[in-house]
């Protein structure tokens, strides 16, 4: 297998990996409340990206470490990131898998708005439709059925998710030159503790042991493994057609909840899906044309839910809730 090829098999892996998310954390949530899931995802993902960073030693020794002046961008981060999955395992567990696949490209309209009025970043007008028709089709997925205007529970906890998740993006960005590694295991493991203590505070039961360790290796594999075959594809590829092909994920996240969990297709659902795909096509196109200028910022966020990954292209790349940069600088 060359080079190429390998590279795309890592980024369509990591696409894989990350769709697995949503569906099977439907299923654990038959057993474990939404917090002390969000709880154990986020420890999975930061002890098993612990574990590779100690594999990957050189990382941690030629990058720039986090100082004190990133302390309140680092709490904002955990602050946000404790929010957003509980957020997101509650939407999950109202709602339908697919539903909570789809809304968390959300998270696009979230994280450009924020950058957009916050940082005054520039916003082409090919990602403005983009925004536009994501948005309407989450309006759409936020109606419970096609002869009814009640909504949804579940969908607006994920749209709530995406929200803060697109907060927690810009707060990503002003540290997304330090080391990509140390982020991730501050992220996993203090948001993780974090979202372990409200669960206990509010009176969660404590998950089964068989339980927790399912959801710990989920965490490890939806966002750790995802991250760390994103990285190895974007080594070779580069940050806009990784994304490209990682802007799979929702949508594989979809077709993973009508397999595995057998949910039904709504007309409303089918409409969404039509307008979400037209809008992320978009917003690929303009990835691909952007990454070729460097005169304005462009976001692009996969999923989410969940974490949501989100990617912004200036100058650098950086893969949301896990991945810097930075990481993807040395890794050339």
């Amino acid at each position: 297998m060359n080079t190429k090829i390998k590279s795309i098999f890592f980024a369509i892996s990591a696409a894989v990996f990350y769709a697995l998310n949503i569906p099977l954390s439907k299923i654990l949530l038959k057993n474990i409340n939404p917090s002390f899931m969000a709880a154990l995802l986020y420890l999975g993902a930061g002890f098993g990206m612990m574990v590779l960073a100690l594999i990957n030693r050189d990382s941690m020794r030629h990058s720039d470490m986090l100082t004190k002046k990133d302390l309140p961008f680092v709490i904002g981060m955990i602050v946000l990131d404790i929010a957003a999955p509980i957020f997101m395992m509650t939407g999950i567990n109202y709602g339908t898998s697919s539903n909570a696949s789809l809304l968390g490209n959300f998270e696009i309209a979230a994280t450009t708005i924020i950058a957009m009025y916050v940082f005054h970043e520039s916003v082409s007008k090919r990602l403005w439709l983009a925004l536009i028709l994501i948005t309407l089709s989450g309006i759409i997925l936020t109606f419970e059925s096609e002869e009814s205007f009640t909504f949804s529970y579940g969908s607006l906890f994920v749209l709530m998710a995406a929200s803060c998740w697109g907060l927690e993006n810009n707060c990503t960005r002003k540290i997304s030159s330090k080391n990509a590694y140390e982020i991730v295991i501050l992220k996993g493991i203090f948001s993780g503790t974090g979202s372990m203590m409200i669960a206990l505070f509010s009176g969660e039961n404590i998950p089964g042991v068989c339980d927790s360790l399912y959801a710990l290796a989920l965490g490890f594999v939806a966002y750790g493994l995802s991250i760390f075959f994103y990285v190895k594809a974007q080594n070779i590829l580069g940050a806009a057609k990784t994304s490209a092909y990682y802007a799979a994920a929702p949508f594989i996240g979809v077709l993973f909840s009508f397999v595995i969990l057998h949910e039904k297709i709504s007309v409303n659902f089918i409409a969404a899906l039509i307008i979400m795909i037209a809008g992320s096509v978009l917003v690929v196109i303009d990835t691909l044309i952007l990454s070729h200028s460097h005169e304005h910022t462009h976001i692009i966020t996969h999923t989410h839910g969940g974490t949501k990954h989100t990617h912004i292209i200036t100058h650098s790349h950086m893969h949301n809730h896990y991945v810097s940069s930075e990481a993807h600088r040395h890794n050339h």
